[in-house]
C-alpha cells in the first residue's frame, strides 16, 4: 500500500469529517507525489494541510465562512515554496472562523476535537491543521498565528508549532485576522521536519529581514526565563510545568523566575481593548453587510469582530501607547534571559466547556500566548510530558519558548536541547550570508573560549581535520591556547571544528581578537579523506609560533 493510500484509508478510518473543509481525490494527490519523488527536493514526498484562510490555487479559500469562500487562481507564496520544495497538497483545514479563536469549536464546518480524547478541544484556531498531523492525516501543515493559534493547537496535539517573528514569512495571500500581528506557522511532529519546512516557506519572503547580525544558535548556557507565578493553571498543571522546568535545567540552562504580570496585562490588550479593530478592518465590511444565517457566520465570532468597530482611532493610539509602555515594563522583567519558556496552554476544557462559556474558556486559552505577537516575540511550542486528569485520562502537556525579535535560530538551538535532539543542523533563518569559521584548541567545543563563539551566537556546524601542511603550537598567552602555524615541509593534519556565525558576529569576534591570534584562510577536509577546501580560521603570527612549544595533541 502506498503512502497515499494508507493515509486515505487513515482518514476513512478515523470519521473526523470535521478536519478538513477541502479534501483533494486521493488518485490527484498520488500522481502530484509521485511527480514530487521524482523531482526530488527537501520535502519531497512529504504531505502538507493548508489551514483554509490561506491560499492554494484552485481549492476554495472559506476561512471557515462559507459566505466568504472565493477560489484563488495562485498558491499562497509559502504554499508555493513548499510545493517547490516537494510538498504536496491534501487539502484545506478547518479554523475557528476568520481565525477568531483559540478553541478549534467556531466553524460552521464543525467543532474539531482533539485528537486522542474527542470530547475535548482541539486548540485553535489553527484547529484542523494541527489534528491533520497528529491523526496522521499529513506530515506537515501551515497555521496561523496571532494570538496563538499556531502555539495552542501544538500544545494540546503533542506537537512542534512554529511561530516566527512577524515579517519574518509572508502573509501574502492569507486571510488577514490582524495584519499588525498576523504570522504563518507549521506544524510537525518532531522539530527537525519543523525546521526544514520553515526554511523552505522562508525562501517565500524574498529579501531576508534578518539582516547580518542576527544569533545563529543559544549560548552554551542560556538563561531561561519562567513565570514566578502561574495563573489559570490547576495543581495537576503546575506540577507538570515544574516537571519541565527541571527538565530544561538537565538540559544545561539556567533558570531565572520573573514577574509576568506586564506580559498579562498586554495579552488582554488585543480582545478586550481597541487593538481588536484590526479585527474588524480585516473582514468587518463583509460581517456588516452579509447575511449571518446564509453566510454561515458563527455568533461568537460575529460579536468580537462587530463589537470591534466601536474604537475610535484615539482609542486605538492609547491602546498602542499602552502596549508600548508595558512592552517596556516586561523588557525589564525579562532582563539578561535568552528565552522566556511558559506553558502553552493553561488546561484543555472539553467542547461543553466552551459551549457553556465561550469567550470566559477562549481567553482563558490565550493567558500565554496573546502577549506574544503584541510584544513582536518569536515562539517556539513543544511537547513536554502529560498531565493526569480527573476523569483518568491524560492531556498533552506543551511549554512554548518565546524569544526577541528575530532571535528564531537561538529558539530552534533550545527547543532542540530542551527534546534531545542531538542535531537540527542549519536553522531556518540561516542564510548563505553566514560564515564558517575553522577554530582549533581552546575555541572547540567545552574548550576555555568555546563561550566566545557562542555568546556572538555562532553554531556549531561539524568536525573538520586540515591537510597535512600544519603544526599546532603552544602559545604564553593568558589564557593559555594554541596557535596554527602553516608549514608543508614538516606539517601534519590537525583536528579541529567548523562554526558559523552571522557576518557582524564574525566582524566583532576579530576586532576583539588577541594579539598574536589572527584570521586567515585554513586548508580543511571532512574526513581523512575528504576534498580540501579553503574556509576562514584560526592562525598566528609567525614570530610567536616559532617561539611557541610544539604540540603533538589536537585537544587542548
Amino acid at each position: 500500500m502506498s503512502k497515499i493510500d494508507e493515509i486515505y484509508t487513515r482518514i476513512a478510518e478515523a470519521d473526523r469529517p470535521e478536519v478538513f473543509i477541502t479534501l483533494r481525490p486521493q488518485a490527484d494527490v498520488a500522481a502530484e507525489l509521485a511527480g514530487a519523488l521524482a523531482s526530488g527536493g527537501p520535502l519531497a514526498g512529504t504531505v502538507l494541510a493548508v489551514k483554509d484562510n490561506v491560499d492554494v490555487a484552485g481549492l476554495s479559500t472559506t476561512a471557515a465562512c462559507p459566505g466568504y469562500a472565493y477560489t484563488p487562481a495562485a498558491d499562497a507564496p509559502v504554499v508555493a515554496a513548499l510545493r517547490a520544495a516537494g510538498a504536496v497538497v491534501i487539502g484545506k483545514t478547518n479554523l475557528d472562523q476568520f481565525a477568531t479563536g483559540l478553541v478549534g469549536t467556531r466553524s460552521p464546518y464543525g467543532a474539531v476535537r482533539d485528537s486522542r480524547r474527542p470530547g475535548r478541544i482541539s486548540g485553535g484556531s489553527s484547529s484542523g491543521s494541527a489534528v491533520a498531523v497528529a491523526l496522521g492525516f499529513a506530515d506537515i501543515a501551515i497555521g496561523t498565528d496571532t494570538a496563538g493559534s499556531g502555539r495552542i493547537p501544538a500544545g494540546l496535539q503533542g506537537l512542534v508549532g512554529i511561530k516566527p517573528t512577524v515579517g519574518a514569512i509572508s502573509t501574502d495571500g492569507v486571510v488577514p485576522a490582524c495584519a499588525s500581528y498576523d504570522t504563518v506557522t507549521i506544524f510537525a511532529a518532531g522539530l527537525p521536519l519543523a525546521n526544514r519546512a520553515m526554511a523552505a516557506m522562508a525562501t517565500a519572503q524574498g529579501p531576508r529581514p534578518f539582516g547580518s547580525s542576527v544569533p545563529l544558535a543559544a549560548p552554551e548556557r542560556p538563561v531561561v526565563a519562567v513565570p514566578a507565578e502561574l495563573p489559570e493553571l490547576d495543581k495537576a498543571w503546575r506540577a507538570a510545568f515544574a516537571e519541565s522546568v527541571s527538565r530544561a535545567e538537565a538540559a544545561g540552562f539556567v533558570i531565572k523566575t520573573i514577574d509576568l504580570s506586564p506580559f498579562l496585562a498586554a495579552a488582554k490588550l488585543l480582545y478586550e481593548d481597541a487593538l481588536v479593530a484590526e479585527r474588524h478592518d480585516a473582514v468587518g465590511d463583509f460581517l456588516d453587510s452579509a447575511d449571518p444565517s446564509a453566510a454561515g457566520l458563527d455568533p461568537t465570532v460575529s460579536g468580537i469582530i462587530g463589537g470591534a468597530s466601536g474604537f475610535s482611532a484615539v482609542d486605538l493610539l492609547r491602546a498602542r501607547r499602552r502596549l508600548g509602555g508595558l512592552r517596556a515594563e516586561a523588557m525589564g522583567e525579562w532582563g539578561d534571559a535568552t528565552v522566556l519558556m511558559v506553558p502553552t496552554a493553561p488546561a484543555h476544557p472539553s467542547i461543553s466547556d466552551v459551549a457553556a462559556d465561550p469567550v470566559g474558556v477562549n481567553s482563558r486559552m490565550g493567558t500565554y500566548t496573546n502577549f506574544c505577537n503584541l510584544f513582536d516575540l518569536c515562539g517556539l511550542a513543544v511537547p513536554s510530558g502529560v498531565v493526569p486528569e480527573n476523569d483518568g485520562s491524560q492531556a498533552q502537556f506543551g511549554v512554548t519558548f518565546l524569544g526577541a525579535a528575530h532571535e528564531d535560530a537561538v529558539l530552534v538551538d533550545v527547543a532542540a536541547r530542551f527534546l534531545g535532539v542531538p542535531d537540527v543542523g542549519a536553522t531556518w533563518v540561516e542564510t548563505e550570508e553566514s560564515i564558517e569559521l575553522a577554530v582549533f584548541g581552546a575555541h572547540m567545543r567545552g574548550g576555555p573560549l568555546t563561550h566566545e563563539l557562542s555568546e556572538r551566537g555562532a553554531r556549531w556546524a561539524g568536525e573538520i581535520m586540515t591537510t597535512p601542511a600544519y603544526r599546532l603550537v603552544a602559545l604564553g598567552t593568558t589564557p593559555p591556547k594554541p596557535g596554527l602555524i602553516r608549514d608543508p615541509a614538516v606539517g601534519r593534519s590537525i583536528r579541529g571544528e567548523v562554526w558559523r556565525l552571522a557576518p557582524a558576529a564574525l566582524g566583532e569576534f576579530l576586532a576583539a581578537l588577541p594579539e598574536p591570534m589572527m584570521l586567515g584562510k585554513v586548508e580543511v577536509t571532512a574526513g581523512e579523506t575528504g576534498p580540501a577546501r579553503w574556509i576562514v580560521g584560526f592562525g598566528c603570527a609567525a614570530d610567536a609560533g616559532a617561539a611557541g612549544t610544539e604540540l603533538d595533541r589536537d585537544r587542548w
